[in-house]
C-alpha cells in the first residue's frame, strides 16, 4: 500500500477500547485501514518506541504503512516508515533527514496549507474538520477547508477530525478522497466493522 492509493488513515494508542491494536491490525487491514499511526502524547519517546516496535511488526505483515506521531526520532529508531508533525512541531525538511521517509503535516488554515506546498511534506492533514477531544482547545475548520484543499492541494491530503460514520458522507460530498479516523475505530465495539463501514463510504 502506497499513499497515492490510501483511503482510511487510522491514528490510534497502543491499546483500543477492545485490545492492543497491533493485535487488531490484521483485521483493520483487511477491512480497509490502508495507514496506521502510533499516537500517544502523554509517553516518553522511550515508551512510545517500545510500543511502536509490535505494531510496526504487525504493519509490516499485512503490508500498510506505519507513521509514528510528533517524535521523528523514534521513527527512525524502530524504523517506521515516517513520522507525522504538527505546525509546532520539528520541521518537515529536519525531520526528513533524521527518518528519511515519509513525513506528514497537520495544516488548519488556508495559509498553512499554501505554505506546506513550500516544504514538500508527502502528505497533509487537514483539519480538525469538525470537533473533537483528540484536539482540545482546537477549533473546527468546517467543510470549507476541506473544499479549498480540494481545489488546490495536488499530493495527497486527509480530512481529519470529528469523522465517524454519521459525518463522512458530509465530508466526502466537500471533496475529500481520503479521511483520517480516530475515535470512531478505536472506541468502536466492533474495530474492524467500524473500519469496514468507513472505508465503504470514501470513493473508490
Amino acid at each position: 500500500m502506497t499513499l497515492a492509493h490510501a483511503r482510511l488513515y487510522l491514528v490510534a494508542p497502543a491499546r483500543l477500547a477492545t485490545g492492543d491494536l497491533a493485535a487488531a491490525i490484521p483485521d483493520l487491514a483487511a477491512a480497509g485501514v490502508d495507514v496506521v499511526q502510533l499516537r500517544e502524547k502523554d509517553r516518553s519517546p522511550g515508551d512510545i518506541q517500545a510500543l511502536a516496535e509490535p505494531v510496526l511488526d504487525a504493519c509490516r505483515e499485512t503490508g500498510i504503512p506505519f507513521i509514528v506521531n510528533d517524535y521523528p526520532e523514534v521513527a527512525a529508531a524502530v524504523g517506521a516508515d515516517g513520522v507525522h508533525v504538527g505546525q509546532d512541531d520539528v520541521a518537515v525538511p529536519d525531520a526528513r533527514r533524521v527518518t528519511g521517509g515519509i513525513v506528514g503535516l497537520s495544516t488548519h488554515t488556508r495559509d498553512q496549507i499554501t505554505a506546506a506546498m513550500e516544504v514538500a511534506p508527502d502528505y497533509i492533514a487537514v483539519g480538525p474538520v469538525f470537533a473533537t477531544p483528540t484536539k482540545p482547545g482546537r477549533s473546527s475548520v468546517g467543510l470549507d477547508l476541506v473544499s479549498f484543499a480540494a481545489g488546490a492541494v495536488e499530493i495527497p491530503w486527509f480530512a481529519i477530525g470529528g469523522i465517524d460514520e454519521e459525518t463522512i458522507e458530509d465530508v466526502v460530498a466537500a471533496g475529500a478522497r481520503r479521511v483520517v479516523v480516530v475515535r470512531a475505530i478505536t472506541h468502536a465495539p466492533d474495530p474492524p466493522a467500524a473500519a469496514a463501514r468507513l472505508a465503504a463510504a470514501l470513493p473508490g
